[in-house]
């Protein structure tokens, strides 16, 4: 695949600002829809009128589940991100943790900008490769803990690059793939993380001489050092002792006889403190590897890219309150007034709030047929519950919300793009909320143009 045209860095200041809704597409858009045959069309626009269209679709065409939540994807939020990670960290080149969301349009999108793709399994390796276009050299088979099936099915895709923490894994590899290129796992400080991996995986550096001599008398390859802080850390400055343990590992390497060419710094990246991350993880690294001539850097980012990106819309389909409430609504309460059911929740998209520690706010897209809601509205303390028949079906347990809400409106949730869509059952016969894309306003055309290209090359491959 021919290489795609480097874009000049931006002045991202901006970029936290309130989006502006717009209500037609900019005059050069001109790329079709239907990019991918097999894929839903890419629509145009800002999500808010889609997630607005859709209210009114629902609304207009009462058939069976008429009212189905539905999440509306914004690709130009992914791009962002992506930009404003090449700015940050210009040396670290990102392999995607499709775990996070394998949704395949960001596959797509995330292959035409360059990045690399973070494997845990054979599934997501088949799903990343059969997209076409792209290199195995680009995933990194990052899970410290794998089946010998998993290995030896890597080995036949050509995938080469895959994590270790422990020798019984080394045996593993050295029968069924052993010219594997592995980079060890160290266990570096995960307590400042939504979600701690550190129980689960990670050698202590103690750990790691024995471990790297057993991969030398197994004639295995080791190439490098990975870690991580944790999923959704919440404090950037664990990048700098994690950096010196992985400089320690690089001397025990030496010690050992291997000649490391590879530092993998693994995820953690909160959006809202991404560029606090971004200064300790670059001085860190300026610190401990100050000749950085024939070292690459990757990073295995994964709620950074796709979190904003995706925002769902969930009918409310039942209410439950006292009678007479109306009258009996100007006494505040710290206690749940009202119970609303929606139609998506914690079996569903609302997973994270279970798995990943999420707590997502609603608001209002639709009440009484308006899609405006009076700054002035009375509200009272409500909670709001998925519709399954499971008591643990809870998507806000306290929460203000309009008075006037009624069976038929919408809530909205944003930030919707992580842990979310990926992990959601069919429990109790709910259907998965399905996906709206859009390539936003944001540079709209560049993401447009991004994945025309990639769809091209991808098919010329293929003749």
């Amino acid at each position: 695949m021919s290489k795609l045209a480097v874009l000049a860095p931006l002045d991202y200041k901006h970029f936290i600002q309130p989006r502006p809704i717009i209500d037609e597409c900019p005059p050069d858009l001109n790329w079709p829809e239907d990019l991918f045959p097999d894929l839903p069309p890419l629509l145009h626009g800002h999500p808010d009128i889609h997630l607005r269209n859709g209210i009114l679709e629902a609304d207009q065409n009462p058939h069976p589940d008429a009212e189905r939540a539905f999440f509306v994807a914004d690709l130009s939020q992914v791009y962002k991100q992506h930009l404003r990670w090449r700015k940050c960290l210009p040396e670290i080149q990102p392999f995607y943790a499709v775990k996070c969301n394998p949704d395949p349009y960001i596959l797509r999108l995330l292959a035409a900008l360059g990045t690399g793709f973070d494997c845990a399994s054979n599934g997501e390796i088949s799903q990343v490769l059969s997209i076409g276009g792209i290199d195995p050299a680009r995933i990194i088979f990052a899970n410290p803990c794998k089946a010998v099936s998993f290995i030896r099915n890597a080995a036949k895709m050509d995938v080469h690059m895959m994590t270790f923490d422990n020798a019984d894994e080394l045996y593993k590899i050295a029968r069924a793939h052993p010219g594997a290129k592995l980079v060890v796992r160290i266990l570096t400080d995960d307590s400042k993380a939504l979600c701690q991996l550190g129980i689960k995986f990670g050698a202590p550096l103690a750990a790691v001489p024995a471990l790297l001599a057993k991969a030398k008398e197994l004639n295995l390859d080791v190439i490098g050092v990975s870690f991580h802080v944790g999923s959704g850390n919440y404090d950037p400055s664990v990048y700098t002792d994690a950096i010196s343990r992985a400089r320690s590992a690089f001397d025990m390497g030496e010690d050992i006889g291997y000649h490391f060419s590879l530092l993998d710094v693994g995820g953690g990246f909160e959006d809202a403190l991404f560029e606090q991350a971004s200064s300790y993880l670059t001085d860190a690294i300026e610190s401990y590897f100050p000749d950085r001539s024939g070292l690459r850097i990757i990073a295995e980012p994964g709620r950074f890219y796709v979190s904003t990106a995706f925002s769902i819309a969930t009918n409310i389909i039942a209410r439950r309150a006292p009678l007479g409430d109306e009258a009996a609504v100007a006494a505040p309460s710290e206690q749940p007034t009202v119970m609303y059911y929606i139609n998506d929740g914690v079996y569903g998209a609302f997973n994270c709030i279970l798995f990943d520690h999420q707590v997502v706010h609603p608001y209002v897209l639709s009440m009484g047929k308006s899609f405006h809601v009076a700054a002035n509205e009375p509200v009272q303390t409500s909670s709001v519950w998925g519709p399954t028949c499971d008591s643990i079906d809870c998507v806000c347990r306290t929460v203000s919300l309009p008075v006037g809400l009624r069976v038929g409106d919408w809530l909205g949730f944003a930030n919707m793009g992580a842990y979310t869509v990926c992990a959601a059952s069919q429990f109790n016969g709910f259907q998965v909320s399905k996906v709206v894309y859009t390539a936003g306003v944001f540079r709209s055309g560049e993401v447009r143009g991004l994945l025309a290209q990639f769809a091209s090359e991808v098919e010329k491959d293929n003749v």
